[in-house]
């Protein structure tokens, strides 16, 4: 593109963002109908509550001159292209893209949006989980690199940890926080490794097998706060919980389409009340377990719609039973909300 060219382009950007006003189109995700689970006539358990794509869909404004380099370049780095793994903290909200090769950070409280990148803005080309630390800080494990990264408040940069064992194929993570221990699942090892505060690795536990304890090729984590873990055995077709010394509890799914199996589960997390929610991508479907690994309820479909799901990766539940659901083929992260009582 010439000189001319280019001014020519930038002189028609700034006319259309002069006749658009201030503000930038948005994606409309919410609707004025209410949309629950299950349907009437039986008592709901799990409302919709929105959905975004960019910072303008969470009530953040980008500036004038941000938007008018998006158009004129074609191109949106504050969009999701590829969300897998998200984390609330608070008002800000954490979204892990390999679609954009790093990890967006929305703040709504404040305000704002950063592409947070590796050091001295190395791309992370595989980040695939994320896990809420202590402090704020996020934890980013990038299966490509096989490194663990954390994301201090505030800072700009995801900096790698040095932990004390090198890892295969690094995806899920958790944190405990009373403990200041680090879980990580490393999938082509088929194990699960828990490091202390320093990186020193603690413990392993996991082999490979189809038997109680066992992986094959294991994928996501989820640590309540009561210290018990659920780890996705992806080609198992099953989730195994462990208590918090990675001792076997219990395991539940199998391979198949109908409610309760999982033939393709990419994300665990629980609600304070141990419901167990998974996120499974071939049935395009979140669904809803109880602590006993009971099946209860299945939400979602193949479409794009709200409420509707294509290849989710990634699930987050804070402390308000708020969901977080990466769409990934939509290019979005929808919000669900638990609103019924214990099972």
């Amino acid at each position: 593109m010439n000189l001319t060219d280019c001014s020519r382009r930038l002189s028609v950007v700034l006319l259309g963002l002069a006749l658009t006003g201030c503000g930038a189109p948005g994606h409309k995700v919410a609707q004025s109908t209410p949309l629950l689970w299950p349907a009437a006539p039986d008592a709901p358990r799990v409302a919709f509550v929105k959905a975004f794509s960019r910072p303008e869909d969470l009530g953040i404004s980008r500036g004038f001159l941000q938007r008018a380099a998006d158009l004129l370049f074609g191109r949106d780095e504050s969009a999701l292209v590829r969300p897998m793994a998200v984390v609330a903290v608070g008002d800000i909200l954490y979204v892990a893209d390999p679609g954009s090769k790093g990890v967006h950070r929305f703040d709504q409280k404040e305000g704002g949006h950063d592409l947070i990148h590796g050091a001295g803005g190395v791309p992370l080309p595989s980040p695939v989980a994320l896990a809420l630390g202590a402090e704020g800080e996020v934890y980013v494990s990038d299966s490509a690199l096989a490194t663990v990264f954390v994301i201090r408040p505030g800072a700009r940069e995801a900096v790698p940890l040095a932990l004390g064992v090198k890892l295969g194929q690094p995806t899920g993570i958790a944190f405990d926080e009373a403990g200041a221990r680090l879980f990580v699942v490393d999938t082509s090892a088929h194990r699960v490794h828990v490091f202390g505060r320093d990186g020193t690795l603690e413990a392993s536990f996991g082999q490979r097998g189809t038997g109680d304890g066992e992986f094959n090729y294991p994928t996501l984590i989820w640590r309540t706060p009561q210290g018990r873990l659920y780890v996705t055995d992806s080609l198992n077709f099953r989730v195994q919980s462990f208590d918090e010394r990675g001792r076997f509890v219990s395991k539940f799914g199998g391979l198949g389409d109908g409610g309760g199996d999982l033939p393709r589960q990419k994300g665990v997390a629980t609600d304070h009340y141990g419901h167990v929610y998974i996120v499974d991508s071939l049935l395009h479907a979140l669904q809803v377990f109880d602590d006993q690994g009971r099946f209860l309820l299945s939400l979602g479909g193949i479409g794009r719609e709200r409420g509707e799901f294509w290849l989710p990766t990634g699930l987050f539940i804070g402390a308000d039973d708020q969901i977080y659901v990466c769409d990934s083929y939509n290019q979005r992260v929808q919000v669900l909300r638990y609103i019924g009582g214990p099972t």
